[in-house]
């Protein structure tokens, strides 16, 4: 017999996905915290720095580390799958450090060109910052594990937390 509702099925599957939640927490939480580091050093409540690339910590290293983490945690860290996820997270780390940095310094020395060059282009026209330092990939990638196993370990996924609020999806 075809089950008659696959998308709940999917949706279900989804939803109870620990590993994509904690890392994408992992990741949220790293982002929030830059909006608190803006705060705390430069003295200025900037929310743009929610949706800006680079600065400290680095997102994307805690959401790789955080899913990669989850992913060696639920099925063995010497799982085919984990290998793929520390893989994945090794390359997004290698390329926010490297390639991205070394374009957002390039664009720095071009935006530092004289505006005559640039006549009709607004006042900057190359944005710098796109990528990271080492460090702060490190405390991203230190911050994704740091968020993610915890949650995975206490909380469980989104589907699980809301059946032990009793509301009925478990």
């Amino acid at each position: 017999m075809i089950d008659a509702t696959p998308s709940h099925a999917v949706l279900r599957e989804f939803f109870d996905n620990s590993s994509l939640t904690w890392g994408l927490m992992a990741c949220g939480v790293a982002q929030l915290s830059k909006l608190f580091l803006e705060l705390l050093l430069h003295r200025r409540w900037r929310p743009a720095v929610l949706i800006e690339t680079g600065g400290m910590p680095s997102s994307h290293s805690a959401l790789v580390t955080g899913t990669a983490a989850c992913v060696g945690w639920t099925l063995g860290f010497d799982h085919p799958l984990f290998a793929l996820a520390a893989m994945v997270a090794f390359v997004v780390m290698y390329d926010a450090s490297g390639i991205r940095r070394a374009a957002g310094l390039t664009a720095e020395r071009v935006n530092g060109l004289p505006d005559s060059l640039w006549p009709d282009a607004p006042e900057k026209p190359l944005k710098e910052s796109l990528g990271h330092s080492r460090l702060q990939v490190l405390v991203g990638s230190l911050m994704g594990p740091a968020v993610a196993l915890p949650g995975l370990e206490f909380v469980g996924s989104p589907l699980h937390l809301l059946s032990g609020l009793g509301a009925g999806l478990g």
